[in-house]
C-alpha cells in the first residue's frame, strides 16, 4: 500500500511548521494533571468566563430572545425580560429575516456593520464606511484572512512585535510567509524602538525578503503596555516611508488599567496626522467581543475595518469571505450589542454600567496585585500591566537551572513553567512561546483568576519561586 494524502510524511509542510504555545506542551501537561484530579488554575489563555467571570446580563438577554424568538410571543415575556432587551431583540431579528439559523451576507449583517461604523465614528471623530467593515468569527479569523491576502510566498515578510501573540507566527507559517521580528524594549515598558525596527527591515531585505506589512498589538499581548500617540505617529510614518500595510490588533481597547495612557486607535492618529499619510497608509483594524471586559470568547464575534484599501482589493477580500458563506450570526449580534450598548436613560443602563464598572475595576486591582506579587519575588521583575489581560514577568534563572533544563532537553523557561505547574497547579505559557531576546526568560499569565483567589495564587507562586531559586542558586558565585 502506498502512502495516503493525510499520512504525516505527506502533509503540507506549512502545517507542520505551525507552533502555538498558548495550547502547547504546558497546556497539555496541565490537562493531564487535571484528569488525575489535581486542581489546575488555567492562566495560559485569555478566557475570562472559564475563570469565573459572569456574563453581562443585557447582551445575554437580547441574544436569548433572538435565539428563541417564540418567547417574544409569550404574554409573560415582559415579566422576565426588560422592555429594552425585548425591543433590541426585535431590532436584530428585523435585520436577520431568517433568524439566527440563516446565513447572513458574507461580510456580516448590514445593520450591524452600520452600528460598528457609528461606534468607530464616535470613538475616533471621523466617519466610517460600513462597506469597509467585515464581521468575522472572532478577530483571529479576520487576521488570518488578511495575512492570507498579503502573503504571496516565502519571500514575503510580516513585521511582528516580539514578544508576540502566537496567532501571528502560526498564521504566517501556515500561509508560507516569513516572520520578521521587531523587538519591544522591556526596559522602556515594552515601548517600540524604531531604530531596531529599521535595522530588522534592512537586514531582512538584504536576505531577499520583501517586507509587506507591520503588526501592532495595542494594548499589548503578552506585554500589557499601551502605545502612546507619539509611538503611533512614529509607526504610521514608518509604514508610510516603507510602503507597509499596518495591521492594528486593538482587541483589548476596553481593557486599560491606568489613566496616563488611554487607548487611542491607530485610525484616529492616522487621520489626525492629515496630508498624504492619512490618505495613503493602508490600515486594517481588528476588534472582538472576546477580549474586552465582555470576555465572550466562545461567541466568536469580531470585525475588521479597512482604511485606504483599493476597491479592487476589497472585492477580492469579499470573494474570499464568501467561501465561508457567512460569519456566525449570534456572534454578529454580540458585536452589535458591544458597539451599541444600553445608553443613559435606558431601563437596562444602570445594571449594565454597574456590571461593566465592577469587572473593569476588579481587573485594575488584579493587575496591581499580580505586578506587585511578581516584583516581591526573588529574581523576578515585572512591568505593570497597563492594559489587556496579561502579566509578562522576566524570570532571572540561575545558570544551574539553565544547565539542568538543557540536560532535560527543555528550554529553560519551559522547564521553570513545568516545575511551577507540578508544584502549584498554575498553568502559564513560557516566554519562548512568544519570542524574547536571547538569554532572557519570561512567562505569561493572565490576570483573570477571581480577585478573591489572587492573593493565594501569588503567595503560592512566591513560595514555589523562592524554593526554586534556592534549589538552583550557584553558591560558588556568591
Amino acid at each position: 500500500m502506498g502512502r495516503k494524502g493525510l499520512d504525516y510524511e505527506d502533509l503540507n509542510e506549512n502545517v507542520k511548521k505551525v507552533q502555538y504555545a498558548v495550547r502547547g506542551e504546558l497546556y497539555l501537561r496541565a490537562s493531564e494533571l487535571q484528569k488525575e484530579g489535581k486542581r489546575i488554575i488555567f492562566t495560559n489563555v485569555g478566557n475570562p468566563h472559564a475563570l469565573g467571570q459572569k456574563p453581562l446580563t443585557f447582551p445575554r438577554q437580547v441574544v436569548a430572545l433572538c435565539q428563541a424568538p417564540f418567547l417574544l410571543d409569550d404574554p409573560n415575556v415582559g415579566l422576565i425580560f426588560p422592555a429594552d432587551a425585548i425591543a433590541r431583540a426585535k431590532h436584530y431579528l428585523a435585520m436577520a429575516p431568517g433568524g439566527l439559523g440563516a446565513y447572513s451576507d458574507s461580510r456580516g449583517i448590514p445593520g450591524v456593520r452600520k452600528e460598528v461604523a457609528e461606534f468607530i465614528q464616535r470613538r475616533d471623530g471621523y466617519p466610517s464606511d460600513p462597506e469597509l467593515i467585515y464581521l468575522t468569527d472572532g478577530a483571529s479569523k479576520g487576521v488570518m484572512q488578511m495575512l492570507n491576502a498579503i502573503i504571496r510566498n516565502n519571500r514575503d515578510g510580516i513585521l511582528v512585535p516580539v514578544p508576540q501573540y502566537p496567532l501571528y507566527s502560526a498564521a504566517i507559517s501556515l500561509f508560507g510567509g516569513s516572520l520578521v521580528p521587531y523587538y519591544l524594549d522591556e526596559e522602556a515598558n515594552w515601548g517600540l524602538d524604531l531604530v531596531n525596527t529599521r535595522q530588522s527591515v534592512a537586514a531582512t531585505r538584504s536576505n531577499g525578503i520583501t517586507v509587506r506589512a507591520m503588526v501592532i498589538i495595542n494594548p499589548g499581548n503578552p506585554t500589557g503596555q499601551c502605545l502612546s500617540v507619539e509611538n503611533l505617529k512614529e509607526i504610521l510614518n514608518f509604514c508610510y516611508q516603507e510602503n507597509l500595510v499596518l495591521l492594528a490588533d486593538e482587541v483589548y481597547q476596553q481593557n486599560v488599567y491606568q489613566d496616563e495612557r488611554p487607548f487611542i486607535s491607530a485610525r484616529k492618529v492616522l487621520f489626525d496626522m492629515g496630508g498624504p499619510i492619512s490618505r495613503e497608509v493602508q490600515l486594517i483594524s481588528f476588534h472582538t467581543v472576546s477580549k474586552g471586559y465582555w470576555g465572550e470568547c466562545g461567541q466568536r464575534g469580531g470585525y475588521f475595518e479597512m482604511t485606504n484599501i483599493p476597491p479592487k482589493t476589497v472585492d477580492e477580500i469579499y470573494k474570499v469571505a464568501s467561501i465561508a458563506l457567512s460569519p456566525n450570526v449570534p456572534g454578529q449580534i454580540f458585536m452589535g450589542l458591544m458597539v451599541n450598548p444600553p445608553k443613559p436613560g435606558d431601563i437596562s443602563y444602570l445594571k449594565f454600567a454597574t456590571e461593566s464598572k465592577s469587572i473593569l475595576e476588579s481587573l485594575r486591582r488584579r493587575a496591581q496585585i499580580m505586578t506587585d506579587g511578581f516584583n516581591s519575588c526573588r529574581n523576578v521583575v515585572c512591568n505593570f500591566t497597563e492594559g489587556a489581560m496579561y502579566s509578562f514577568p522576566q524570570i532571572r534563572l540561575p545558570q544551574r537551572a539553565m544547565d539542568t533544563a538543557k540536560s532535560a532537553g527543555k528550554e529553560p523557561d519551559v522547564f521553570y513553567c513545568l516545575k511551577l505547574l507540578e508544584a502549584t497547579g498554575i498553568s502559564t505559557v513560557p516566554g519562548s512561546g512568544f519570542g524574547q531576546k536571547e538569554g532572557v526568560f519570561h512567562l505569561r499569565t493572565t490576570i483573570l483568576p477571581a480577585e478573591e483567589d489572587m492573593p493565594a495564587i501569588m503567595s503560592s507562586f512566591k513560595k514555589f519561586n523562592d524554593s526554586f531559586m534556592e534549589q538552583y542558586q550557584d553558591y560558588s558565585k556568591l
